[in-house]
């Protein structure tokens, strides 16, 4: 029986790229998402829904294992508040539902510095939401903590980002050591990096940065 998982972010840079590695590897991917993907491998059902209807959704699928890639920025959703409703409440309630459909890993894409006593508001969101996956009661979470995702196609323009990714080649031979945490994360290494941990058996709260996700995508 082919190894159900279910994602929630499926539309954007790591998500497309993740269900293109499940899928060639045999799992059978299901996209909750609240506008089409576009995605048409055999492999893949999508279902598109508001948000309030995915927990019918993912309990009628009874996935082995849930990845949320859901994620925006301040500036695209419009204000901090509407951030967080993204980035902390809906992956929180994701997860929320895929437990109670009877899954046991979780496995999301927060990002490095991810501290709850940040100054930056962002950061400070994700560690949160992290802090929250904690009390949900999974036997297993993967946190992955990439640093500015490079590579792959984007739905929309970002001039910071684009001027971040721009200079990363020169940014990251200087993030040596501790700091290589820093360095950027091509995003088809996170993506491979997530689809091997959707196989881990094992139990516990895991977090990747760096060289732990390189080392994953092998």
């Amino acid at each position: 029986m082919k190894r159900k998982i279910v994602i929630a972010g499926g539309s954007g840079l790591v998500g497309k790229q993740l269900v293109d590695c499940l899928a060639l590897g045999g799992a059978e991917v299901h996209l909750v998402s609240r506008r089409p993907t576009a995605q048409s491998q055999p492999n893949v059902q999508e279902h598109v829904a508001p948000s309030d209807d995915w927990p019918a959704i993912v309990a009628r699928i009874e996935p082995a294992v849930a990845i949320s890639c859901l994620g925006t920025t301040i500036r695209a959703a419009g204000s901090q508040e509407a951030f967080k409703a993204i980035d902390h409440d809906l992956v929180l309630a994701f997860a929320a539902a895929s437990q109670s459909a009877g899954t046991q890993h979780f496995i999301t894409v927060s990002s490095v510095g991810a501290m709850p006593a940040s100054g930056n508001f962002y950061l400070r969101t994700k560690a949160e939401m992290e802090r929250g996956l904690l009390n949900i009661g999974f036997q297993r979470i993967d946190i992955m903590r990439p640093s500015l995702l490079t590579g792959g196609k984007r739905e929309a323009h970002r001039p910071g980002e684009a001027f971040g990714i721009f200079l990363s080649p020169l940014v990251d031979r200087l993030m040596i050591g501790p700091m290589r945490k820093f360095a950027s994360t091509p995003s088809h290494i996170l993506a491979q990096a997530i689809a091997t941990l959707a196989d881990r058996p094992d139990q516990g709260v895991f977090i990747h940065e760096n060289d732990s996700i390189r080392a994953l995508a092998g």
